[in-house]
């Protein structure tokens, strides 16, 4: 074996083919919860939470729905510098909230090549959207979510199609995660129903203990919308009293008042930032 003398030698000599090849990408879970098209004005919009997704137009998974995604570039950019560009070209959005999630390692899950998926949490209030998105993306409400002998049945609708996904749990011993995820019907690209279910339980965990929520909340809204958004991500009914409690310190009253609905007039609330007293 070849020695050196210094480490600008080694490299100048350095070959990449000596290693396996291996690619990364950044793949984004977008959730939003938003009001539904209400046509009856005198009743409160129902809030759905969203999700958007992509249709592939080419090999491999062609014509199947995905997440927003991309390659890194490895000289280039980090990855979350890729995954705000993936935001920016596939959905045509910016400047919103992203978090990492987890890093998705599977031998077979890109026929392609060996690719290594590092998968985000983006939150966004879609109805507060100005930009248009790409038009090879699309909004799906999650109209339904089970969980029985922990399998979870989860079901994507965007008025046209509806996707059900199936994903069975399985409870981890002596680890941070208490539960890996194993897709049974495999309806979205590569492993992307497994990000979709851990993003969402991420979602619900963090839901309780930060302030993450309001990232999809407009800057004024009622304690009911709020409540909404809570339950929505919940996916359960909460006692006023306990909500109250859990957002009695995240949020301030306003002297503005929501009106011309077909309902009583109601105070309108703002996030508290952390360092207002």
């Amino acid at each position: 074996m070849k020695t050196y003398k210094s480490e600008e030698e080694f490299l100048k000599d350095y070959d990449v083919t000596m290693f396996d090849q291996l690619s990364m990408t950044a793949d984004i879970l977008l959730i939003s919860v938003s009001d539904q098209e209400q046509n009856n004005y005198r009743k409160n919009s129902k809030k759905m939470m969203s999700i958007l997704l992509v249709k592939r137009d080419d090999y491999p998974y062609k014509d199947k729905w995905c997440l927003p995604g991309g390659f890194l570039n490895p000289k280039k950019e980090t990855l979350e510098e890729c995954a705000r560009r993936v935001l920016k070209t596939e959905t045509n959005l910016s400047n919103i909230y992203l978090e990492q999630l987890y890093t998705y390692d599977g031998l077979n899950r890109d026929p392609r090549t060996r690719v290594v998926s590092t998968s985000y949490i983006a939150l966004v209030d879609k109805n507060s959207l100005t930009d248009m998105i790409n038009p090879k993306a699309c909004w799906f409400d999650i109209t339904l979510i089970e969980e029985k002998d922990n399998i979870v049945n989860i079901t994507l609708d965007n008025n046209i199609e509806l996707l059900h996904l199936s994903i069975k749990k399985t409870l981890r011993e002596k680890t941070t995660d208490r539960y890996s995820f194993k897709s049974l019907n495999n309806v979205l690209a590569f492993d992307h129903d497994l990000i979709v279910l851990a993003g969402l339980e991420r979602l619900k965990n963090k839901v309780n203990y930060t302030d993450i929520v309001f990232n999809m909340m407009p800057e004024y809204f009622t304690l009911g919308q709020l409540q909404q958004v809570y339950e929505v991500i919940l996916n359960k009914k909460l006692l006023d009293p306990a909500f109250r409690r859990i957002i009695k310190d995240k949020v301030v009253k306003t002297n503005k008042m929501k009106t011309g609905e077909g309902h009583r007039p109601s105070v309108l609330f703002k996030y508290k930032e952390p360092n207002n007293n």
